[in-house]
């Protein structure tokens, strides 16, 4: 067996990490224990939420500790088994160090399916993101057929899945997007009835243009100045789903409009929330996204980079705007 190796998180980012924070260590295979077992890294997952928990400011999940391992949403197969729930050859789903071998507490893992669709899609459409967009969107959002439904970071891993949902429950949707390669998978593969480039246009202008009876629904991935443009739109008791603001994750201060006025004029409801607020009702989520992705009702992109040592460089490019879908890193192929 190959010698270890995990990512550790070197010092916390000032601004926009970079390589500098992140330290490769090699490290021995661990051994197992009692209800342990040796999950060996298939594909690792990076997301934007990562970032907050590379400082140590107070927020929802603790953060990562300086020089030790930093962690997230992995997709590997048990290569050992000192547990009676999984076997030799088992694809695992967890929140594991970025390693590429790690001994787990069994009761700790779940077990993903390969008939259900291929095993990454467990750390996308029908994983974390996936999960996210469906209850942010009917949760908070609560979207009504031939309502408007607007969507930025829509060709993200989240925003993607957004707009499908959006769709299949009959809205109307504009997607924003940050390259044409973007907005022509939004719109001509994802199905949404108008994009905008917010690199390229006047987002507010192109706004009115595509949502001329307003805005019922804001499903808010990015904050800063494209949601600014939002907000003078909103209908009457719209719904804002607030997911993530990754425009100001690297930025020490960031400013913009007073948005009170626009919430009490429209009456519009405004909800912050994390996935994990809905751990309870997990089943139902991953059953509703497996029918419709049996049903071919949902589609999927994803961005995979090759090697674990570029696991960093994976995570990095999330902030410049380089993915299509969601990022992941192969680090492995399965026995």
């Amino acid at each position: 067996m190959a010698a270890n190796e995990e990512i550790q998180l070197a010092k916390r980012p000032e601004g926009m990490p970079t390589e500098e924070n992140f330290r490769f260590v090699e490290t021995e295979v661990p051994e197992l224990e009692e209800g342990q077992v040796l999950v060996k890294s298939i594909y690792i997952s990076v997301d934007p939420y990562m970032r907050g928990r590379m400082s140590d400011a107070k927020s929802y999940v603790a953060p990562y500790e300086v020089d030790a391992p930093i962690s997230g949403g992995v997709v590997g197969q048990v290569t050992e088994s000192q547990s009676d729930k999984f076997q030799k050859g088992d694809y695992v789903l967890g929140n594991l160090p970025w390693a590429r071998y790690s001994a787990v507490n069994a009761e700790t893992l779940q077990k993903v399916d390969p008939e259900l669709g291929p095993v990454s899609t467990a750390l996308g459409v029908l994983g974390m993101p996936g999960l996210t967009a469906y209850f942010g969107l009917t949760d908070i959002g609560e979207p009504k057929s031939g309502e408007t439904v607007v969507v930025s970071g829509a060709a993200g891993a989240v925003g993607s899945t957004v707009v499908q949902i959006a769709k299949i429950l009959g809205a109307r949707v504009v997607g924003i997007a940050g390259s044409p390669k973007k907005l022509d998978y939004v719109k001509n593969t994802l199905g949404a009835d108008e994009v905008i480039n917010y690199k390229e246009e006047d987002v507010a202008k192109a706004l009115e243009k595509a949502c001329p009876d307003g805005v019922d629904v804001y499903f808010d991935n990015v904050g800063g100045p494209v949601s600014d443009a939002v907000y003078p739109l909103l209908n009457a008791h719209a719904r804002i789903p607030l997911c993530g603001s990754i425009s100001s994750y690297n930025k020490k201060e960031d400013q913009g409009p007073r948005i009170h006025g626009y919430l009490v004029k429209s009456k519009a409801k405004m909800q912050g929330f994390i996935v994990a607020d809905y751990s309870e009702r997990f089943t139902e989520g991953k059953k509703q996204l497996s029918e419709w992705f049996k049903q071919d009702k949902l589609t999927f992109e994803e961005n995979v980079v090759d090697g674990f040592e570029n696991v960093p460089d994976a995570f990095l490019g999330l902030f410049k705007g380089e993915n299509l879908g969601k990022q992941l890193v192969k680090v492995a192929e399965a026995e």
